[in-house]
């Protein structure tokens, strides 16, 4: 768990402690401003329960939504065979940088799930993958777009199988 928390902070960079610092401003901003109501009740509550909302949701979505504007990236697959003789599955694909700004490393992921017609049962399915591999591409210029082939194994599943692919850029 400590290996998660270090990398993440490791991966941060300008925008994200903008972003946090943005985000405690607003929340002591408000919160003084409902100690300044604290005479009107019905204002004061509001303004202190606004203040725990940005606490919380503020560093999450902003952190989601702004990487995915600045490291924008498109994967597809072009691809996939599933190997008679061996337990794997072949997945050929590209990746392509849509922002404004060289990528340093990818980590391209593919995950492999149970398929049904039960658009439930998916949806479930989707939260606990079959299999998944992880493969890292290095400088990927702006617009660039590389081609990258994945090799998931083991893989034992044999009825109906998604396979979804992202890519996390920095």
């Amino acid at each position: 768990m400590s290996g998660k928390i270090n990398a993440f902070i490791y991966d941060l960079v300008l925008y994200d402690y903008i972003l946090f610092g943005v985000v405690f401003f607003l929340f002591i901003f408000f919160v003084i401003l409902g100690i300044v109501a604290r005479r009107r009740t019905y204002i004061a509550i509001p303004l202190v329960l606004i203040a725990f909302a940005t606490l919380i949701l503020g560093p999450t979505l902003g952190y989601v939504e702004m990487h995915n504007y600045l490291y924008k990236n498109k994967t597809t697959i072009i691809n996939q065979k599933k190997l008679t003789f061996t337990k794997a599955i072949v997945l050929n694909g590209s990746v392509k940088n849509e922002s404004n700004r060289d990528f340093k490393r990818c980590k391209i992921t593919a995950k492999v799930f149970k398929s049904t017609k039960n658009e439930i049962k998916d949806f479930i399915f989707s939260f606990k993958p079959i299999n998944k591999m992880t493969i890292i591409e290095n400088s990927i210029a702006i617009n660039e777009e590389r081609d990258f082939k994945m090799i998931v194994e083991p893989f034992t599943y044999l009825k109906d199988y998604t396979l979804f692919v992202e890519a996390d850029c920095r």
